[in-house]
């Protein structure tokens, strides 16, 4: 199904493709600048495919020096290749042959980390989506499932470690110096999971018992030094590996499971089967030089990267259209098991949070599309919050409508159905259907419908009949390909808080399909009567987050107080919270721009110090509450015609009215810090910590001196505190001595610590104001700086664009500029980072006119160059069609 280079790839035209491979037999010979790629393929035509149809194979770079077929060389006229395909003709009508295919390739010279690459001294690959036709002529496509046996030859010394996907089944010193490890994987998989690793790494082990009773090597390599950092990672992938067993059946089926982390790679990690490679942020981790954020991701990751052993792996993916089919099912996977190690209502919070900051702006602009797109250009450009985060909420909508068990039934019939196979979203939701008898014709257009609903709700509640009346409504704005929306299956749990605070139960509900609190809106506008509710109750509408839509409620100032201090479902709570915040910081923005003070309405001030101050809560929740929304979420609400210096202004002197007006309890918080005993990663602690470091930024604040944020830092004996400080410091008093001295110490004392530096990179990088871009600009000259490195360009030069909306949307254009020209010139050396980097202009229309102008110029002298790679062509010409 592979298209040409220059056209768009449609779903519509997928076909199977015309011959059948069965197995794979690589082998490997490594050198820094030329390794020779062997590739003996057994493979026969497929049943009713044209007999004279060619086999074509994909390339990209490849050097061809060898081709034989059942151990003979073909003939010239017989072939035709290039570096980006391979064609053969002349193929046996029926029966199995072998094609033997030799390539050269250099993986120093690799910049673009797709394929087999050698950085740091270490070989290792990354193949996921086109990335192995960069090692071989191969059909480069999920649905072409083969049994790999993999020999690598190295030398000994410079690369002791030689692993590969599957269990190690032989290993020879050779005479020459050189040595050889051969890797059999008997479950057949596609050529985008195939890995391998070879160098000099340190390794620690552990074992597992399966639910069966075998016996599973765990092995984690990273570089030497740092093993000591791996240990949370392994008990994380122990603890995954028994969760996936207790809550979804799911049993490890090789005799090792191994986890290398690389320094230089363009992904959070890859599960190739067997052999999970990770870029090294996501496994390093000890209190001195990772923050609580960075164990909760470890652990995150590490689980969802194991999870796809079962959704990706065994289970995977007909065609690139169908990619959420294993990264949502596994990031809701992922979710659940957070839910479970951790606290539920923070985790569902955090997801919430992330889901508006990224999806919905991601949904509502230029580069929008469906959980599963129809067409695409590249790929790569497909890995987005939509296929992620937003396929991950579409599970979680089937298992709210079918319940724990039924939604479990249909994930067993899946497993059990379609292992070993490469399916589609159809084969999934069908299987749910089998397996409860609920259709899910309507809500499947959750899948290929792109954009946000914005759900309207008006209620009438009559005292005489003790009922409540309850329009829903539901529109779906326009997005890119798709003007006319229709209504979709939206669950939304609703719940009823009575005057003294409690949870009202109807005694009837009518008006459409419910499930106890879950009200399954279909239709344009829908009216649902509550029976029995004897008092005006508060309505709490999208309970936990039961759908990613917008609501809009013209809700009464009391409902909203009432909801904000009693509601018990805390997604909800924190919800509610965060509105009334977004709210007053978007009026304050308002009057800044035309002019007016600034008023912070002492109801929400309060609100936030009794949540702050409530002991019922655990202090994860209530820092939550306490991270006011950010300027970009500000600006986000906005939707037209922001100006980030207004808004910055206004965020900064609302943040002050309520950290004066609570500023004795903020300071008996941030002083908490100091009773903390050793330093723990369980969630408990990581919450004492936040609730601490949210408190300091506010009695900063309210203080308007960096003295105390200076005291903490200089007395942090961890990551977490330190760099809580030192961002205080940095951004609350930019340029002062004390953040100038934390800032110079901080990078003296980690500067062999690349992963920490990263930190103060983009601590840096999000300073607010204009005057950023000047500094940002002199660490590109900082002797740590790496353009090189994916880690080191995103924590500078990816913070800035996406994360200071102040210093990146300077009203003079020239920090545009500035991105315009790393855009340019890391194209040309890494194109899936440069694409990624470069949607953080996606929502530029939003801007005023003045920045929108002068933001729409550099993404069109990015444009008008002609030898853009097609990654960055297809976000750049996505962005200039809004």
């Amino acid at each position: 199904m592979q298209a040409d280079k220059n056209r768009t790839v449609y779903l519509k035209d997928y076909r199977p493709t015309d011959f059948i491979i069965e197995t794979v037999d690589l082998v490997f010979d490594l050198g820094e600048t030329m390794t020779t790629v062997g590739s003996q393929i057994r493979m026969r035509r497929r049943p009713g495919a044209d007999p004279s149809a060619p086999l074509i194979f994909d390339g990209d770079g490849l050097a061809l020096s060898g081709l034989a077929l059942d151990g003979k060389p073909l003939l010239p006229e017989r072939y035709d290749s290039n570096a980006n395909r391979l064609t053969i003709r002349d193929l046996p009508e029926d029966g199995a042959f072998t094609l033997t295919i030799k390539t050269r390739i250099n993986p120093t010279a690799n910049s673009q980390l797709l394929g087999l690459y050698r950085t740091n001294g270490i070989y290792s690959t990354q193949c996921e989506a086109e990335g192995f036709r960069r090692i071989t002529y191969f059909y480069d496509r999920p649905d072409v499932l083969a049994v790999y046996t993999v020999t690598i030859i190295a030398d000994e010394k410079t690369c002791p470690l030689l692993l590969s996907n599957g269990n190690l089944v032989e290993e020879q010193r050779l005479d020459d110096g050189r040595h050889m490890a051969r890797w059999h994987d008997p479950f057949p998989k596609p050529s985008y999971l195939f890995a391998l690793v070879a160098g000099d790494l340190s390794m620690i082990e552990d074992r597992f018992k399966t639910m069966s009773g075998r016996d599973v090597t765990l092995r984690i390599y990273v570089e030497h030094g740092k093993a000591g950092r791996a240990g949370y990672a392994m008990d994380s992938l122990k603890r995954a590996m028994k969760w996936d067993e207790e809550r979804f059946g799911r049993e490890y089926d090789l005799d090792i499971f191994m986890i290398v982390a690389v320094s230089d790679f363009n992904m959070g990690a890859m599960e190739n089967k067997g052999l999970n490679i990770f870029n090294d942020r996501l496994i390093l981790a000890d209190p001195e030089t990772a923050t609580d954020d960075d164990y909760a991701r470890i652990e995150a990751v590490v689980a969802h990267e194991y999870f796809h052993n079962w959704t990706g792996n065994r289970i995977t993916c007909r065609d690139w259209f169908q990619l959420s089919l294993k990264e949502g099912l596994t990031v809701y996977r992922e979710h659940e098991f957070s839910a479970d190690e951790r606290s539920r209502p923070v985790v569902r919070v955090e997801e919430v949070k992330f889901l508006r900051a990224h999806q919905f702006p991601e949904d509502g602009g230029p580069l929008a599309h469906p959980v599963r797109p129809t067409e695409y250009v590249e790929i790569d450009n497909f890995y987005t919050t939509t296929v992620y985060e937003k396929g991950s909420e579409v599970s979680r909508m089937i298992a709210t409508l079918l319940g724990p068990e039924g939604f479990r039934k249909g994930l067993d019939l899946f497993f059990e159905r379609h292992d070993g196979g490469a399916v589609t979203i159809e084969d999934y939701l069908t299987c749910f259907e089998e397996a409860t008898g609920h259709d899910l014709t309507h809500f499947a257009l959750w899948y290929h419908q792109a954009g946000t609903p914005v759900i309207s709700v008006d209620s009438a509640y009559d005292e005489e009949k003790a009922e409540l009346r309850l329009t829903l409504g539901q529109k779906t704005p326009a997005t890119p390909g798709q003007r006319i929306k229709k209504p979709l299956h939206i669950p939304l749990r609703v719940g009823l808080i009575g005057p003294n605070g409690d949870d009202m139960e109807a005694s009837a509900i009518s008006g459409g399909a419910h499930r106890k609190d879950v009200l399954e809106l279909t239709q344009d506008e829908q009216t649902f009567v509550f029976e029995g509710i004897g008092a005006r109750p508060a309505i709490s509408v999208n309970r936990d987050f039961s759908a990613p839509v917008r609501v809009r409620f013209d809700q009464s100032r009391e409902d909203r107080l009432r909801i904000a201090g009693a509601e018990t479902d805390l997604v909800a709570r924190w919800d509610t919270v965060n509105a009334l915040a977004l709210e007053a910081l978007v009026r304050a923005a308002e009057n800044v721009k035309a002019g007016q003070p600034v008023t912070v309405d002492a109801g929400l001030s309060a609100v936030l110090v009794a949540t702050a101050e409530d002991e019922t809560l655990e202090p994860a929740f209530r820092a939550l509450a306490l991270a006011l929304p950010s300027e970009l979420d500000i600006g986000r609400e906005i939707g037209a015609n922001v100006d980030p210096d207004a808004i910055h202004t206004a965020r900064k002197t609302v943040i002050r009215a309520i950290a004066e007006t609570g500023c004795e309890t903020f300071v008996r918080l941030a002083t908490g810090m100091d009773t903390l005993s050793a330093f723990s990663p369980d969630a408990a602690s990581a919450g004492r910590r936040a609730l601490a470091n949210a408190a300091l930024a506010l009695a900063a604040a309210a203080e308007n001196t960096p003295a105390r944020a200076s005291r903490a830092y200089q007395a942090a004996d961890n990551m977490t505190d330190m760099l809580a400080a030192m961002r205080v410091l940095a951004h609350q008093f930019a340029g002062s001595d004390e953040a100038e001295d934390a800032l110079s110490d901080f990078r003296r004392r980690f500067a062999g610590e690349p992963l920490v530096l990263d930190k103060w990179f983009s601590t840096l990088a999000t300073v607010p104001g204009g005057q950023t871009l000047e500094r940002v600009a002199s660490l590109m000259g900082d002797t740590a700086f790496d353009e090189t490195n994916p880690n080191r360009v995103r924590a500078l030069i990816g913070a800035f664009a996406s994360s200071n909306p102040t210093g990146f949307n300077r009203p003079d254009g020239a920090a545009y500029d500035f991105f315009a020209d790393f855009i340019l010139t890391s194209d040309r050396r890494n194109a899936t980072l440069t694409a990624r980097l470069m949607t953080a202009m996606r929502s530029f229309e939003a801007l005023e006119p003045q920045r929108r102008a002068l933001a729409r110029k550099a993404i069109e002298r990015i444009a008008g160059h002609d030898d853009l790679s097609r990654n960055l062509r297809d976000i750049v010409d996505r962005m200039l069609k809004s």
